[in-house]
């Protein structure tokens, strides 16, 4: 009685082995190879599942030290929140957007630096950032529409300024997809990707390499069912000849995430006059704490250029 069930279970085991060894080995393989494919599409949703969780998060006071305020801007997306402080008259007035996954207290040393300079300065959260609006990250369209309403809160309240904008990564990608009918008097490009199937595949190919070529159209066919857009509606490069606008692209030199052959891509279709600034040494950071020298003689010697009113 004690060894039946040990007998039992020896008898069931080899008859679960018999019957799978019955399976011819072609469909054997189809059968492991159909387990694999969903486990990797189980996978892939996971982490687009990450990728695109917003990351709304109080964001505190506006930081001490200069006249500063707290704004809220409706747009088709949503609320958008910022800090906004006036400037002198005449100097004109900038726009500050940050990279994904960061709010609007990335650009606050610029914003600084800038309204010393007597520039009014907006410093507003993308769309699912921060404190804005949003159920998901957006990679640009979604986004857009927050820096459409922005751009013309700014317009709206500042109608004698020239208008500048700097956006950083996914922030300057959602400019470059808000068909603005008015462009800024003046834009700077940080680090911002060609299209998503480009930035898509260089993040995934950092982590795994050659795999990358079946990771990431299983990541961007997601595109779709999560944001109502499909990978080629996402091509900020698309957009640059259309600009209008006197513009700077700036990008470094080891970033891997927007290669240097991406910035000087985008640098190459957009229309003059136009501006390239290569950081050596710099990879996908904040430019400006990389190199804050060289970063206000190029990019606020290039806003005071085409904003301030001589």
């Amino acid at each position: 009685m004690i060894c039946q069930p040990f007998f039992y279970g020896h008898m069931a085991d080899s008859t679960v082995s018999r019957n799978v060894r019955r399976i011819p080995s072609g469909l054997r393989w189809l059968l492991v190879a159909t387990a694999g494919l969903v486990a990797v599409a189980g996978v892939s949703w996971a982490a687009g599942s990450w990728i695109a969780q917003p990351q709304r998060h109080s964001v505190g006071p506006v930081p001490g030290g200069w006249n500063a305020q707290s704004v809220e801007i409706g747009s088709q997306e949503g609320l958008v929140r910022g800090w906004y402080a006036d400037g002198k008259p005449g100097r004109g007035a900038v726009l500050l957007l940050h990279g994904v996954r960061a709010d609007r207290r990335a650009m606050v040393p610029r914003a600084r630096a800038l309204h010393e300079r007597g520039y009014a300065v907006l410093l507003i959260d993308l769309y699912a950032h921060g404190e804005s609006d949003g159920d998901m990250i957006g990679v640009g369209p979604k986004e857009a529409a927050g820096i459409r309403s922005a751009l013309d809160w700014m317009r709206d309240r500042l109608p004698s300024e020239r208008l500048g904008v700097i956006g950083a990564s996914l922030g300057g990608a959602g400019l470059l997809l808000a068909h603005q009918g008015r462009p800024p008097d003046a834009v700077v490009l940080e680090a911002v990707f060609t299209s998503i199937e480009t930035a898509v595949d260089n993040r995934v190919r950092e982590r795994v390499g050659p795999l990358a070529a079946a990771v990431s159209p299983l990541l961007l066919g997601q595109m779709p069912m999560r944001l109502g857009v499909a990978p080629d509606q996402v091509r900020p490069v698309d957009h640059m000849a259309q600009l209008a606008a006197p513009v700077l692209v700036a990008g470094g030199v080891e970033d891997r995430y927007t290669t240097q052959a991406e910035t000087e891509h985008m640098f190459a279709v957009a229309a003059e006059p136009k501006q390239l600034w290569v950081v050596p040494g710099a990879g996908h950071v904040d430019l400006y704490r990389f190199a804050p020298q060289a970063y206000e003689a190029q990019v606020f010697g290039f806003l005071s250029r085409y904003l301030q009113k001589q």
